[in-house]
């Protein structure tokens, strides 16, 4: 009742983020970047923690198609000196942690520079748009409560948690005010010190924040606190006399964002946002986020709402599938995919510099210059693999379709995006480690129309579920069609039973 007391006053008091308040920041074509609160800290050297260290860092990204920088400060505690929570370098118990990520922002504190206000000030100067992301409830590493990154808020206020006697340790609860003002506290603080194109509050670090199996109930909860940052997002609007924006991440389809208390639609039909970014958590990348579903919802909001899907590192073919990394061939695929669905740009998480992960620097680089355009994605191979979606309520499918019995056989439903023009098709199914796996033979089909087989491929590096064999079939590009696509497969032998572990299209523009 008092979740909906607070929502009604926002309705009161007149509607939030009209057409009027839009123009500003671009929201189309985008491609976001989103540099966690560890990243830069972590991977640069001491000498690196300069003013021409952190501008290094953003005008890597300049001239080409990256158009956002999202930097987050924060998990539990800041990466800068905070006056309403921890820094990153405070002491533990009496000791100061020594990992690089606290020493190097603690070398820039001591310095006198801010890196968010230095990297907000650059990126307007290299014409990129600069937003800062929080983190609404990290829950890293809390199995050891003697981490350096778990804040004394959480520490002193287990009563707080969303399962208070958890022993691998718990969430926030914002079903409790005092976790709300605490939270909206760092909000205000973010505002006050820095002067960002958009604030992001990310709810998919960790999607954990209301009460256990109450979320759905409990949702109008957080579309309060949402509620009360909209009104300081305006406010500030007026004082920077430029708009500062509000974005959200939340589960990838909006019956899963409502059923686990994040209910972005409902956000932006009470136009209290200006961005949502529907994503997985983090077990896998997912392949199939329907845009077009966002899209047909978003049409009762008071003003556009744009929809720049994410994309994680990793791809997994189930829960507890062997994962492998995203490549340039499925970030392509997601972003053709994404912009047929009617999406807004990509957003990339955990897709960052110097780690050569999920892709090697060459691609990294050929990544931020080129981007993942229409004119891109058609010229490129593209790769769309089957996954699940990781974020659901218990009454909602996870969309999971591998593993699966070869014997039995199954049909794979897998979206393309635009169908080809030219090229060359073929579908590949991983197979698990079982015995006489070479020796089983295979049949397919694709929306009906049977497809030969081909030679294996010859590397399973890239293929998930920790296949021992990928086959692969020949698919004529007439048998696809452009959206959703129906893949049967099947063994064909009576050797020993198979198991499909990874099923996947991969184009090719040329022969």
């Amino acid at each position: 009742m008092i979740a909906a007391a607070v929502v009604m006053g926002m309705l009161i008091v007149g509607p939030i983020g009209l057409a009027a308040e839009q123009p500003g920041p671009r929201l189309r074509n985008m491609l976001v970047i989103n540099e966690d609160n560890s990243h830069f800290f972590g991977s640069r050297k001491a000498e690196e923690m300069t003013v021409k260290g952190l501008h290094a860092w953003v005008d890597q990204y300049a001239g080409g198609s990256v158009t956002h920088l999202f930097l987050c400060t924060n998990a539990m505690r800041s990466s800068f000196r905070s006056k309403s929570r921890d820094a990153i370098w405070d002491p533990v118990n009496g000791k100061e942690p020594q990992h690089p990520w606290p020493q190097n922002a603690r070398r820039l504190h001591e310095a006198g520079i801010d890196p968010y206000a230095v990297w907000i000030a650059r990126c307007r100067k290299k014409q990129l748009s600069p937003w800062l992301s929080m983190r609404m409830n990290d829950v890293h590493n809390t199995s050891d409560r003697s981490n350096f990154q778990h804040s004394t808020f959480w520490r002193t206020h287990i009563d707080l948690w969303r399962e208070p006697n958890h022993e691998h340790g718990s969430g926030l609860n914002y079903a409790y005010a005092k976790v709300r003002e605490y939270q909206l506290a760092y909000v205000r603080e973010l505002l006050e010190r820095y002067d960002p194109d958009g604030l992001e509050l990310d709810w998919m670090r960790f999607p954990n924040h209301l009460t256990p199996g109450k979320e759905r109930e409990e949702r109008q909860i957080l579309t309060g606190f949402v509620a009360d940052v909209r009104r300081l997002t305006r406010q500030w609007s007026r004082k920077r006399k430029h708009p500062i924006l509000l974005g959200v991440r939340a589960p990838a389809h909006p019956d899963a964002a409502a059923g686990r208390g994040m209910d972005a639609m409902e956000w932006a039909r009470l136009g209290l946002v200006d961005l949502i970014v529907p994503c997985p958590f983090y077990f896998s990348s997912d392949f199939d986020i329907p845009i077009e579903v966002w899209r047909e919802g978003l049409k009762a909001a008071p003003h556009r709402v744009s929809v720049v899907p994410g994309l994680e590192s990793s791809v997994r073919p189930w829960i507890s599938g062997t994962p492998v990394g995203n490549t340039m061939e499925t970030l392509y695929g997601f972003a053709a995919s994404g912009s047929h669905r009617g999406a807004d740009g990509v957003y990339l998480f955990n897709w960052m510099d110097v780690n050569d992960w999920p892709i090697q620097a060459n691609d990294y680089r050929l990544l931020i210059t080129r981007g993942v355009g229409a004119k891109v994605t058609a010229r490129g191979p593209r790769r769309h693999p089957v996954c699940f979606r990781d974020t659901v309520p218990a009454d909602l499918s996870m969309n999971t379709q591998l593993p699966a019995d070869a014997r039995a056989g199954k049909s794979f439903r897998v979206h393309i995006g635009p169908r080809p023009k030219t090229g060359r098709a073929w579908i590949i199914a991983g197979l698990a480690k079982r015995d006489r796996v070479a020796d089983a033979r295979f049949v397919a089909s694709v929306n009906g129309h049977k497809i030969k087989p081909t030679s294996d491929l010859a590397n399973t590096k890239l293929i998930g579920g920790d296949a021992a064999r990928a086959v692969r079939f020949d698919c004529p590009l007439g048998a696809l069609k452009t959206g959703y696509n129906q893949i049967t497969l099947k063994q064909a032998t009576d050797t020993s039973s198979q198991q499909f572990v990874w099923v996947e299209v991969r184009l090719s523009p040329t022969d």
